[in-house]
């Protein structure tokens, strides 16, 4: 795969700052300098989880990107968290997933944490000490929250939380989990039947077990976590009883969304420079592959598709970060993101022939992780639906817009004097 620049393109111009370019030179230069090694050495051992590329991150403070500084943070905000993870997928979309994962817990909590709370969890995210998973899914319901059967029982100052969840991201990384559990009996309504627990990964009751590598994201752990009469206590919940349905949702618009959009985006960076280096060295007759008008016409395809995403992925979250209403946007972006990455993958399967066979070559690793953006914060059929509520004028709830003002950054040119 060939370099790419690291100046941003000028189509990204409008929606980055000083900071935000500062932040996507070191973005490339660590890729290139500890991720893309690591790598190749996690595709080779897919059932070990890969821990040193968390931990330069952390050290980094990227794990804290859209954190306030008075919690040890950045405070860098949205774009930022999308470049970070989009420069990143396009060498590794293992490591991106394990910065993306923990960054998605990380919104919950600025968005209803108390403060008190923000000031117990907060600082070790920032300074690496600790990394987070959010736990909704579980095996029978999938990812249909209103069937989720994890159970929370009042005990006293403590709660007792029971069930299992699985393809949690950063399962064998994680010193804590966000957990959604039923804090209310049958038939009460989705919206007031769930809570929002912080579970730590060493209390009693809490096992995880073994590591169990997927199709792709080799090094990336999404496992199971088994409670059994886990005891919490009343200061670990995220929120107010009965408010996890929206602790949940917000937190896979606001960050899970984009955050899969910006991994898309790497991976489908990836997969154009590839295949655009293959044919331009792979000879013809007199000339090469890349010169063929059949070929150039589908890869010019792949370059449309390419510079349309990008944008979304971007626009979208420089809505979020100025607080305006954009719920659609991040949705829209992961989506055809995912969809037009997918697709790209698929025509430069075909372009390459058989050398996309070839187990040890590059592509294939990039068509089996583009795969792992589809199911998480909601599938196609999921994303389209909520786009439809959208056109109906049904989408009373403006997650962008109610929560983000709350927590909405100050962009004056950062630029170091």
């Amino acid at each position: 795969m060939t370099a790419t620049p690291a100046t941003p393109p000028p189509a990204l111009r409008p929606y980055l700052t000083a900071r935000h370019e500062l932040l996507w030179k070191e973005a490339d230069a660590f890729a290139t300098e500890h991720v893309a090694p690591r790598a190749i050495r996690m595709e080779a051992a897919p059932g070990r989880v890969e821990r040193k590329v968390a931990d330069l991150m952390a050290a980094r403070g990227w794990l804290a990107v859209t954190v306030p500084p008075a919690f040890g943070g950045l405070g860098a905000g949205h774009v930022a968290k999308t470049v970070l993870i989009h420069r990143i997928a396009r060498v590794s979309a293992a490591a991106a997933a394990i910065l993306q994962a923990t960054l998605i817990p990380v919104g919950a909590l600025l968005h209803f944490a108390t403060y008190g709370q923000k000031g117990r969890w907060l600082p070790g995210v920032a300074d690496g000490s600790l990394l987070l998973s959010i736990a909704v899914t579980e095996p029978t319901a999938g990812g249909h929250i209103g069937g989720i059967e994890t159970t929370a029982e009042r005990a006293g100052d403590q709660w007792v939380i029971t069930g299992s969840k699985i393809h949690i991201g950063n399962s064998h990384l994680a010193g804590a989990h966000l957990v959604l559990a039923r804090t209310a009996k049958a038939g009460v309504r989705t919206s007031q039947a769930l809570t929002a627990f912080m579970v730590e990964s060493d209390r009693q009751g809490v096992s995880i077990p073994a590591h169990r590598p997927g199709l792709g994201l080799h090094g990336f752990s999404a496992g199971r976590l088994d409670l059994d009469q886990v005891r919490v206590p009343v200061d670990n919940v995220i929120g107010e009883i009965g408010q996890g349905l929206s602790v949940a949702q917000s937190s896979s618009i606001l960050y899970g969304r984009p955050n899969l959009a910006a991994v898309s985006l790497g991976i489908h960076e990836a997969v154009a420079a590839t295949t655009t280096s293959y044919l331009a060295a792979r000879p013809r007759y007199s000339a090469a592959l890349s010169d063929l008008p059949v070929l150039r016409d589908r890869v010019g395809d792949m370059e449309a598709r390419l510079r349309a995403a990008r944008i979304l992925a971007y626009q979208s979250v420089h809505l979020l970060d100025q607080g305006l209403s954009c719920d659609a946007d991040l949705i829209n972006a992961k989506y055809l993101g995912h969809q037009w990455a997918m697709q790209s993958v698929q025509d430069a399967m075909e372009l390459h022939g058989a050398q996309a066979l070839d187990r040890d070559y590059i592509l294939q690793r990039l068509w089996r992780d583009i795969q792992h953006t589809y199911p998480p914060a909601g599938t196609g059929e999921v994303q389209r639906i909520r786009l439809a509520d959208a056109a109906f004028d049904d989408d009373h709830i403006q997650w962008s817009e109610r929560l983000a003002r709350a927590t909405a950054w100050a962009q004056p040119d950062p630029t170091p004097a």
